[in-house]
């Protein structure tokens, strides 16, 4: 069957794939192809200009002759309905009621041999570590996993420590920015994935990864072993009070704490060196997208006696009904 597609290098198949799942563009009725050089993603349309702005870069918009998918029973058939889910390891996370979600998990773990948990978040992400309790609708009583991600692998447990699949081509593209040598600091380093994905890909010369979470920080630790990386610096503390230790250090500095980074500001600032880039996460609204953490970053800059040139920004992903997570680059000199 010939359908449209994206052609993409081999190297970057994986979080092409990622980001056509995260924008329901891939097409699953037909199975993906390659060749020695390609992959080749089936689409269910052409992406619109906001979603190319979500893909990597490197990709082409052709045409290939697919083989058609040995059909299976498809959630949306045994429910009658498309469930909103993520699967972080062998754990589907959803998000619903109690009545519908016994009846999406009994269905997920149908679907997807390889899950062996579904969990259901009963509150949203709240306190100074960014946790949510939890409870087991089906399966083992776990909040526990290892999830694997572009060629890393992470010891998550979800009630200890915030942890999303979702960013997972986010992390790809602020990786492709880093280069071999850079000092990279990540201010809100969770569970490490960003830390440990650039740490083992790039080659920079340091990661420094701080988080004030002890859970997390333990976890961190563990996948930093089961990863085998030797170039991260791990931090317990707070970003705001460690940054004083490391003025002027960093190539690049994360901030992905999207609800209160711009609390961080300042010590952002002093982290990055001239001709740095501050890696800059929000939620805001459809209507001011940009425009004041924009103006917030431009103010802090100016106290500090620097300036900043916009390097990018961009919408991350749909975050709730008319908000945003949108990201804003900026180079610090």
């Amino acid at each position: 069957m010939r359908k449209p597609c994206i052609k993409v290098p081999k190297i970057k198949g994986e979080p092409t794939r990622c980001a056509l799942i995260e924008l329901e563009l891939l097409d699953h009725s037909v199975k993906i192809a390659s060749d020695a050089l390609y992959i080749y993603l089936p689409l269910i349309r052409i992406p619109e200009s906001l979603e190319f702005e979500q893909l990597p870069e490197g990709m082409e918009i052709t045409e290939f002759e697919f083989k058609v998918q040995q059909k299976k029973s498809t959630l949306e058939e045994q429910l009658g309905f498309t469930p909103h889910y993520e699967v972080i390891g062998d754990i589907a996370l959803i998000e619903t009621d109690e009545i519908e979600a016994e009846k999406i998990a009994v269905a997920l773990l149908k679907v997807h041999p390889h899950l062996t948990t579904v969990l259901a978040a009963i509150t949203p992400v709240t306190g100074e570590y960014r946790i949510r309790e939890f409870s087991v609708i089906a399966g083992k009583e776990k909040t526990d996993t290892i999830h694997r991600e572009h060629g890393c692998k992470y010891a998550v447990d979800l009630a200890k420590a915030y942890f999303t699949p979702r960013l997972g081509t986010e992390r790809f593209r602020v990786l492709s920015q880093i280069k071999a040598g850079d000092v990279v600091v990540d201010m809100f380093a969770g569970v490490g994935p960003y830390s440990i994905l650039i740490a083992k890909k790039a080659r920079p010369k340091k990661v420094i990864a701080i988080d004030k979470n002890p859970d997390a920080i333990q976890l961190l630790r563990k996948n930093i072993d089961l990863n085998s990386v030797d170039n991260v610096e791990v931090i317990e503390g707070d970003s705001n009070e460690e940054a004083r230790r490391f003025e002027g250090i960093a190539d690049h500095v994360i901030m992905n704490l999207p609800h209160s980074a711009y609390e961080f500001l300042n010590a952002a600032v002093m982290l990055t060196r001239n001709g740095g880039i501050i890696h800059y996460y929000g939620i805001t609204p459809e209507d001011n997208l940009f425009d004041s953490s924009l103006g917030l970053i431009r103010d802090v800059a100016s106290h500090a006696n620097r300036v900043v040139d916009v390097v990018q920004m961009r919408i991350v992903r749909s975050y709730a009904p008319h908000q945003y997570n949108i990201c804003i680059e900026v180079r610090v000199d």
